[in-house]
């Protein structure tokens, strides 16, 4: 005991003379010590303090902290921290309040008295308009910025096209944070549909009952994602309260808080069960974060043993990184400066460590290292985690460490939701709209005055009163129910309306309607106000006219089965065809020779008759008829194709519209029949210009109205026209050009996640066959129809069709023209005029050029050549020569007898005397 005794006297005897040797700095700190964040600030202040103060490094000051605990009254804060710097002389106030409205009334108290206030609350305005108002404050966080973005991205990552959004007001918040909400979400495909302004509960009677009256106005609006950007622990705990027991917190809700859970407690956890949170990321693995946490676990525990867990929070860490910012300006500056307050907040804004919240440096007097994110969901009692986010990588599940930054890995702009607990024990992700239940259906509008009965029709059942609703458009909706049915059920109820089909749509936009199902048509206009689904029929404007009988046949219609290159390709190949003949038969042929100009019409002669098959001369050469039966069969082909194609364009010119253009209707204002409870009727007057309209209002009478003249032309959509001219083909014809719209598809209301599911199953039927037998059971071709659109015209045969016969055609003449050409050099001794010296001085030598000039010879002869022959032995019997191989007469021969006589195979002796151009006896 006197030992002990002795150790107390001697350190308080130690510490009182180093607080008389030191000069002490007094800094304040004003927190909420009723509530766990307060609890975490006041532990982290002590310990960041009772370091600095033990550091051998830091004897020249010691630091003093005087604690001030928040009232619920606002106005009595400023009075606080005013006590503070007047009587307490403080040199820095740390400010622990969660709203902005109580750190902007200390942030004045800082200006005017020129003392820094360091501040962990996310200003509500930029911090560049911050650090204009109240230049002697410091935000130890960072710009809201990045939280409004990674909170639309979570947005994004679901497909909520809709969502609404909680704000608690004050007199100090500021619009613009609200406003990067909206655009940013906007950038991401969504919109806001209601945005909920909560009073600050401070300046109410009776909160719960303000809280309750908001809330219930929820109930009224379609989504069911709801974000709350920023309110108090106080207001949320009554928000939560009021949310849970209306019904908005139950299946396909969802609920997102970018600003609370780093300041929640166990009580308020459990009350928002399958919630998305954001919280602050910070690095648990580093030796001074595990130093800290020993040192605020034994406290923490000490003083506040009722405390279900005694883990630091993100408001612990930022409080003891607010000292230590502090501190190091204060080392910096030394005991003679610390005092000049400006010189003080100048260090601390130029500060730049790593604190145990992650990097502290700062521009504009808001930390300038961009936070990472973690997303979280709450299942029971704690925290689930779901990924990190960062403005620079986005999504990811892990993160890495690079040069002291933390990294995100496998970035994405997505999240996963394998993991999540969804709010109702949901097992997928919440649509985040009210989904039709058994006691409260989906209310569709079916369109029950249509001109074209086949896509919707409405009767009534005389027996029981009852709507009977059938059609295309009811059945493909059915097929649709059958594939969501198997993630979902779908009641829903029809109601016919009577009206047209703009006024339709507006009931979905002021949501009498839940959705439409008929016939409607894509539209820019529409689009901004109704979701569509995937379409499932084409569109587009035509303007249909009766057909007449034209029986002015235009000259030249005989040469319309051909294109210009066919043409040209026959006539090529005819006269090359023409010159092969010529050249091979001109000379062993008489019907070929006589004059250049006799030849030349021989030779066209024979080939154009052959287009008919007409032609009487004789063929000699072998190698003339292969050309010939080649080209015959090439004719044969030509003529039947050509034949064909014309019979068939001098049948469809009968089908001539009884109206060209649209501009004939302007300028006559010749009267033009619509389904006046479309959107065609206002499309015809204020884009087409047309002014003489007249409304149809039936299907059948479309046909009447054409045939009676009463109208010159109906204007029809594509899937009308196509039923009119399925039913009435070959009597109508498209004239004009068509005008394109979106096509028709079913109508939801704006954000409804219904249309996307809609959508995919309209694919799925597309694909799988299943749509293109609802088009041929609704929409099948009349038994008295052959064609189904008299609109399309027989096309001209063109060359691509016959290339190969041409191809094979020319090669044949070419063949037979060398092969030919080839045997006459084999046989040129006996072609040219040479032909008595070789007789006389037989050579087996020549030279090609005195071949080719025998051939050029020959060809060159238009009159028949006589070769006088004494033929032997084996020729005897057949032309008159005795055994003994003396002739017993002249015998006139053509060249090409001569060319047998004198092959060179014979064995016999041959004499043949030339005539040249003499007659015959």
């Amino acid at each position: 005991m006197i030992i002990f005794i002795l150790k107390a006297f001697l350190f308080i005897s130690f510490v009182t003379v180093k607080a008389t040797a030191n000069e002490t700095i007094e800094i304040g700190a004003i927190i909420d010590i009723n509530s766990r964040i307060g609890k975490e600030q006041k532990t982290a202040i002590d310990i960041a303090v009772e370091n600095y103060n033990h550091d051998s490094r830091n004897n020249k000051q010691l630091i003093t902290v005087h604690f001030r605990n928040t009232s619920k009254d606002t106005i009595q804060i400023f009075f606080t921290a005013e006590e503070l710097v007047e009587q307490n002389h403080v040199k820095m106030i740390v400010s622990g309040m969660q709203t902005w409205e109580e750190t902007a009334l200390v942030a004045d108290i800082g200006k005017r008295h020129q003392v820094p206030v360091i501040s962990s609350v996310t200003a509500s305005y930029t911090p560049e308009f911050v650090q204009l108002k109240w230049p002697f404050l410091v935000q130890m966080t960072s710009s809201s910025l990045d939280q409004i973005n990674c909170t639309a991205s979570i947005v994004s990552s679901y497909q909520w096209r809709k969502v609404i959004v909680i704000y608690e007001d004050d007199m100090y918040s500021d619009s613009s944070m609200l406003a990067v909400l909206t655009e940013t979400l906007r950038n991401h495909g969504t919109e806001i549909e209601h945005q909920l302004i909560l009073p600050q509960l401070s300046s109410l009677s009776d909160p719960r009952e303000v809280v309750r009256r908001e809330v219930v106005k929820l109930l009224r609006k379609q989504s069911r994602v709801f974000i709350i950007l920023r309110a108090s622990i106080s207001t949320a705990i009554h928000l939560f309260k009021e949310a849970k027991e209306i019904g908005l917190m139950g299946r396909d809700s969802a609920w997102i808080l970018a600003d609370l859970l780093d300041s929640a407690d166990t009580p308020f956890i459990s009350s928002i069960q399958g919630a998305l949170g954001i919280k602050n990321h910070y690095a648990e693995e580093t030796k001074s974060f595990q130093d800290f946490k020993g040192q605020f676990q034994k406290i923490f525990q000490s003083d506040y043993p009722t405390e279900d867990h005694s883990e630091p929070g993100i408001h612990a860490l930022k409080a003891y990184d607010s000292i230590a910012a502090f501190t190091k300006a204060v080392n910096t500056l030394g005991p003679k400066s610390f005092n000049d307050s400006v010189l003080l907040k100048n260090r601390i804004l130029s500060s730049n460590f790593t604190g145990l919240s992650g990097h502290v440096s700062f521009v504009n007097g808001a930390l300038s290292h961009p936070p990472t994110f973690r997303i979280v969901n709450v299942d029971g009692n704690r925290y689930k985690g779901l990924g990190f986010w960062s403005s620079k990588f986005g999504f990811s599940e892990v993160l890495e460490a690079e040069n002291g930054e933390r990294i995100g890995v496998n970035g994405s702009p997505t999240m996963k939701s394998s993991m999540v607990k969804w709010p109702g024990e949901l097992k997928r992700v919440p649509k985040g709209w009210v989904m039709p239940t058994d006691s409260k259906p989906l209310i569709i509008g079916v369109p029950g005055r249509t001109s074209f009965e086949k896509f919707v029709k409405v009767e009534t059942v005389a027996e029981t009163n009852e709507k009977k609703y059938s059609g295309f458009c009811i059945d493909l909706f059915k097929e649709v129910l059958k594939i969501l049915e198997q993630n979902y059920s779908l009641p829903y109820e029809f109601e016919p309306y009577n009206g047209s089909y703009p006024d339709l749509v507006q009931q979905v936009i002021n949501g009498s309607y839940d959705a439409i199902v008929g016939d409607m048509t894509v539209l820019a206009e529409r689009a901004k106000y109704v979701e569509f689904t995937q379409p499932f029929a084409e569109s587009g404007l035509s303007m249909v006219v009766p057909v007449k009988f034209d029986r002015s046949q235009k000259a030249l219609m005989f040469l319309k089965p051909f294109t210009a290159n066919m043409w040209i390709a026959t006539g090529a190949v005819l006269v090359y065809t023409m010159i092969v003949v010529w050249f091979m038969e001109h000379q062993s042929n008489p019907e070929f020779r006589g004059r250049w100009k006799d030849q030349l019409g021989t030779a066209m002669w024979f080939t154009f008759s052959s287009l008919f098959f007409a032609h009487r001369e004789t063929i000699k050469s072998n190698y003339t008829k292969i050309v010939v039966i080649v080209w015959l069969f090439l004719v044969f082909v030509l003529t039947s194709s050509y034949t064909a194609s014309l019979t068939s364009m001098l049948t469809v010119p009968r089908l001539e519209p009884s109206v060209k253009d649209i501009g004939w209707i302007r300028r006559t204002n010749a009267t033009v029949g619509c389904d006046g409870d479309s959107f065609v009727k206002d499309y015809l007057r204020q884009v087409l210009e047309l002014q003489n309209i007249k409304n149809i209002s039936n299907q059948e009478d479309y046909p009447k109205e054409l045939e009676s003249g009463s109208i010159k032309a109906a204007f029809l959509e594509i899937p009308y026209r196509k039923v009119v001219f399925r039913e009435h083909c070959n009597q109508y014809v498209v004239a004009g050009p068509s005008y394109r719209f979106g096509g028709l598809a079913f109508v939801f209301q704006k954000g409804s996640p219904l249309a996307r599911d809609v959508s995919e199953a309209i694919l799925t039927l597309t694909q799988d066959g299943t749509l293109k037998r609802l088009e041929e059971h609704w929409f099948a071709l009349s038994r008295n129809c052959d064609n189904v659109d008299p609109a399309d015209e027989t096309e001209s045969l063109t060359l691509g069709s016959f290339w190969g016969l041409y191809l094979v055609s020319g090669a044949t003449s070419t063949v037979c023209l060398l092969f030919y050409v080839y045997s006459l050099f084999r046989k040129s001794p006996q072609l040219s005029g040479t032909y008595h010296d070789n007789i006389v001085h037989p050579s087996t030598d020549q030279s090609f050029r005195t071949k080719t000039a025998g051939i050029i010879q020959y060809n060159q002869n238009d009159k028949p050549s006589v070769s006088l022959r004494r033929v032997t032995s084996a020729r005897a019997a057949g032309l008159g020569v005795d055994a003994r191989g003396h002739s017993r007469k002249w015998h006139l021969v053509s060249p090409s007898d001569a060319a047998q006589i004198f092959d060179g195979s014979s064995q016999d002796t041959q004499l043949a005397i030339e005539m040249g151009n003499s007659r015959s006896e």
